[in-house]
């Protein structure tokens, strides 16, 4: 068995390699709770695609881990929760990333935390007021396998659209799930992808 240092050192080589997906199936054989400590610790690295290979792999890990134990991947979870509080004394780089990479690959999780996801956008919700976190934010909201959770977080994007969440509204844009939505008192028929729009054109006003 490996220690810390090791294992950790085994991670970061299995997460530089160029055989990304063979790199993941390694992982995914060493215990989750072993494997969650040095990929929060990467979550914080300068060098982008490392990043966001350590954010993809949690997201396989804890979808692992939830396949056989849903309260270990809960703990997980509320783990990246308390990251993103003020009481944490930390930054939370990665971590709303990591929820959406989670929420996005297994459905009971989805059912269970998608709406703290969105509320990370909402002003009237848990808003993360760091930019980069808002970007990481709305990234996350845009892997949710529910239509409906991204296309009402694009409408509540609108009033604080800035350069940070611009680059993630475009991205939804080409989004065509449909949707129903109540609003200025009547249920209309849209899409994703018209409420990223419509969003990103509130925000240039």
């Amino acid at each position: 068995m490996m220690g810390n240092r090791e294992l950790k050192a085994r991670i970061r080589q299995l997460l530089e390699q160029d055989d990304f997906q063979n790199a993941l199936e390694t992982i995914l054989r060493i215990p989750g709770r072993q494997a969650v400590n040095p990929l929060f610790s990467f979550f914080y690295s300068g060098e982008e695609q490392f990043r966001w290979r350590a954010v993809t792999a949690m997201g396989a890990v804890v979808c692992h881990m939830a396949d056989t134990s849903m309260e270990s991947a809960r703990v997980v979870m509320r783990r990246i929760m308390w990251n993103l509080n003020d009481e944490s004394g930390g930054i939370g780089w990665g971590s709303p990333e990591a929820m959406g990479e989670i929420t996005a690959g297994h459905a009971g999780l989805a059912d269970e935390f998608a709406c703290i996801v969105v509320s990370y956008i909402n002003p009237d919700g848990n808003f993360l007021e760091h930019e980069m976190l808002q970007r990481g934010s709305l990234w996350a909201v845009g892997r949710l396998p529910d239509p409906f959770l991204r296309g009402t977080a694009a409408w509540a994007a609108g009033p604080i659209v800035n350069d940070a969440l611009a680059p993630l509204l475009k991205a939804l844009q080409p989004d065509d799930a449909p949707l129903r939505l109540y609003r200025q008192r009547q249920i209309t028929e849209t899409t994703v992808g018209s409420l990223a729009k419509a969003a990103l054109a509130a925000g240039t006003r």
